[in-house]
C-alpha cells in the first residue's frame, strides 16, 4: 500500500505537468500570432547626368519687334554652344517624393555682312550671346507600387530664365563708325503638373516617361513637357536610359517673345543611393 501512495504521487504530479504544458500548447496555437511591425520607408536619393540632343523650333521676338522665325537643328546650336549642362534629380521614400531637372545652355553666334556703299566697302558686324536657364521643381505623390512598376502624381513649378546679349557693328573701308549693344530676356515661373512612370519589362529592361502641363496664363500661355524611354538596370544602383523628349513653351511679355519648341533623342546614366 505504500508503494502505491509512493508511486502515485510522482505520477499525478507528472500528468497534471503534461496537462498543463499541453493546455498553455493549445493557448499558445490559438491565439494568433502578433503582426510584424512595417518596415520604415527609407529615402533614396537619385541622381541623373544627361544629354540632350535638342534642335529648336518657333519664334523669338526681342526689343517688341515682330518675331523671327527660327529652325535650328542640334549639329547648328552645338557649332555655337559655349556651355551646357542638364541635370534630373530625385529624393523618394516610395510614397512622398522631391523631383527637380535643370537645363543651361549658353551660346554664341556671329556673323557679317559686307557691300559697297558709295564706293567704299562697308562691313555690318552682329554678335548674338543666349543663355537659357529651365529648372522643374516639383512634389511627388506615389499612386501605384508593384514590382512591375510604379507611378507617380507630381505638382510644382518650372522657372524659366532666357537672356540675349546683342552688338553690332559698322565700319567703312576697315575703321569702325558705329557700335550698338543691347540685351533683351526675361524670368518667369511657371505653375506645372504630370505625371511620370517605369514599367519593368523584366528584372533587366524597363521603359519610363512623363508628360507635364503648366503654364496656365499665369505666367506663358503654356508649357509642355513630354518624354518616352527605355533603360537598362545594371546593378541596384545604376541604370542606362536612353529616349526622346520634347520641352515646349509659349511666353510673350513686354515686347519679349519666346514661343519655341525644344525636342530632340536623350542620353543619361542614374544613379542611386
Amino acid at each position: 500500500m505504500r508503494f502505491l501512495l509512493n508511486f502515485g504521487l510522482p505520477a499525478a504530479l507528472a500528468g497534471s505537468l503534461v496537462f498543463m504544458a499541453g493546455a498553455q500548447a493549445a493557448d499558445m496555437a490559438a491565439a494568433p500570432p502578433e503582426p510584424a511591425p512595417p518596415p520604415e520607408k527609407e529615402w533614396t536619393f537619385s541622381v541623373a547626368p544627361y544629354f540632350w540632343m535638342a534642335g529648336l523650333d518657333g519664334n523669338i521676338g526681342l526689343f517688341g519687334r515682330n518675331p523671327v522665325s527660327i529652325d535650328e537643328s542640334f549639329s547648328d546650336i552645338l557649332g555655337d554652344l559655349k556651355f551646357g549642362g542638364m541635370l534630373v534629380a530625385e529624393l523618394h521614400n516610395g510614397t512622398w517624393g522631391l523631383f527637380g531637372d535643370i537645363i543651361y545652355v549658353k551660346t554664341n553666334t556671329d556673323g557679317s555682312v559686307t557691300g559697297t556703299v558709295g564706293g567704299v566697302t562697308a562691313t555690318l558686324s552682329a554678335g548674338v550671346e543666349t543663355s537659357a536657364f529651365t529648372g522643374t521643381f516639383m512634389g511627388e505623390y506615389r499612386i501605384y507600387s508593384a514590382p512591375t512598376g510604379t507611378i507617380d502624381l507630381m505638382a510644382g513649378a518650372r522657372v524659366w530664365d532666357v537672356n540675349n546679349d546683342i552688338d553690332i557693328s559698322l565700319a567703312a573701308g576697315g575703321a569702325p563708325i558705329g557700335a550698338l549693344s543691347g540685351s533683351d530676356g526675361s524670368t518667369w515661373v511657371d505653375p506645372i503638373i504630370g505625371a511620370r512612370g517605369r514599367y519593368n519589362i523584366d528584372e533587366k529592361w524597363f521603359v519610363n516617361g512623363w508628360g507635364m502641363i503648366g503654364g496656365f496664363g499665369a505666367s506663358s500661355e503654356i508649357t509642355w513637357d513630354v518624354l518616352a524611354g527605355a533603360g537598362y538596370q545594371w546593378n541596384d544602383w545604376v541604370s542606362i536610359n536612353v529616349g526622346y523628349r520634347a520641352l515646349g513653351v509659349n511666353y510673350d511679355h513686354d515686347g519679349f517673345v519666346y514661343d519655341v519648341v525644344q525636342h530632340g533623342p536623350v542620353l543619361g546614366a542614374v544613379m542611386k543611393f
